[in-house]
């Protein structure tokens, strides 16, 4: 069994983060309100890069995960934590969680010359790049290999589900031979209608495109998997950030919304649902907290807090995000309203880096408890 953590996790937010959250919420009030989602959600490039250049390299968000001397910030899970929060409340379409996470903790896992200068890529906000995985892929699981290297770096396969491809300049893709840095531009896309508008998804097809290795197939796979891991903590932090939203919204929504001459909020049923889903948030906010100090303080039952954190986060999101559609009556119905929006992203995250139900079998086995 994995013994607890030595210290308690600090799930309090330190005045850094709070400014770095007051900067990203200022920014995203300004350029990502609800109408500007759903306009860009509407169009072919879902992905505002505008946007995703004034966060990655205007506010320095990019680089959070990388060290200063690739031209990072060398701040920590915990600063990006606070972006994913905040970005949550927006359902904000940038590639960050697959940028800024993903395919950054894949090239710090490998820690090779070659990868270091996509790094300082990344870190300034001049390229993005997204790994070539399915984003329903889970720590834990076994890694696919559907690409092949038929010799030299020349790479063929298909990969489904890959989150954020349109938007990207780098493809980091899993080979049979290991890691390797391919243009997006050799790439073949095939966009399926997406459930999560703000998050598109894609097929990848490569036919003999070139590639850079960046690590052999033992590195790559034990980078993939640090990645998937630390993927799914700071997640929990995005589903944190969705059901403060709605949670807000709602309340908001009902305390001026009458009927019987009466605020439809002052209804004991109404108050009941609603005080439960602060509690759930509440509890949901402690568990993303823990994950992401967990990750920064490199806690040995870090993946045990982490898949306690999605099994709850998931689901409180989701509830979250259908209170919110189905208090707001009539209008949380329509398209106008950016409700929708939120329930889209809160479904498609309980699918993304494996269900509340896989984290809750990691749970038991780490705990060695039987299998819920």
């Amino acid at each position: 069994m994995t013994s607890p953590s030595a210290t308690p996790y600090d799930l309090l937010y330190s005045d850094t983060e709070e400014e770095l959250r007051s900067a990203v919420r200022s920014l995203l009030a300004d350029r990502c309100d609800g109408a500007a989602v759903l306009a860009r959600a509407e169009s072919d490039r879902p992905n505002d890069p505008a946007l995703w250049q004034t966060l990655a390299a205007g506010i320095g968000a990019a680089g959070l995960l990388v060290p200063e001397k690739l031209g990072g910030q060398g701040a920590g899970h915990r600063e990006a934590a606070v972006v994913l929060e905040e970005l949550g409340r927006a359902v904000a379409p940038v590639p960050y969680l697959t940028s800024a996470v993903l395919a950054t903790e894949i090239l710090l896992g490998c820690d090779t010359p070659e990868a270091a200068p996509l790094l300082r890529e990344l870190a300034t906000g001049r390229q993005v790049c997204v790994p070539a995985l399915p984003l329903t892929l889970a720590p834990g699981a076994p890694l696919p290999v559907t690409v092949r290297d038929a010799g030299g770096g020349t790479l063929s396969g298909t990969v489904t589900s890959v989150a954020d491809a349109a938007a990207a300049d780098v493809l980091l893709v899993l080979a049979d031979t290991g890691l390797y840095a391919v243009p997006a531009a050799s790439a073949r896309l095939t966009a399926p209608v997406p459930l999560d508008l703000t998050r598109p998804l894609a097929t990848v097809t490569l036919v003999g495109a070139t590639g850079t290795l960046l690590a052999d197939p033992s590195a790559a796979r034990a980078a993939v998997a640090g990645a998937l891991l630390a993927g799914a903590g700071l997640l929990a932090s995005e589903q944190l950030g969705l059901a403060e939203w709605c949670l807000t919204e709602t309340v908001a929504h009902v305390r001026t919304r009458h009927q019987f001459n009466r605020p439809v909020g002052s209804f004991q049923a109404l108050k009941h649902r609603l005080a439960r889903l602060w509690l759930d948030v509440a509890s949901a906010r402690a568990a993303a907290r823990a994950a992401a100090d967990a990750l920064a303080t490199g806690a040995p039952d870090a993946p045990l807090t982490i898949a306690v954190a999605q099994a709850y986060c998931s689901g409180v999101a989701v509830r979250a995000a259908e209170e919110c559609v189905q208090l707001h009556g009539g209008i949380g119905m329509t398209w106008e309203h950016p409700a929708h929006l939120y329930l889209k992203r809160a479904k498609a995250d309980s699918l993304t880096l494996g269900t509340a139900g896989h984290h809750r079998t990691l749970v038991a086995a780490f705990a060695e408890l039987p299998a819920p």
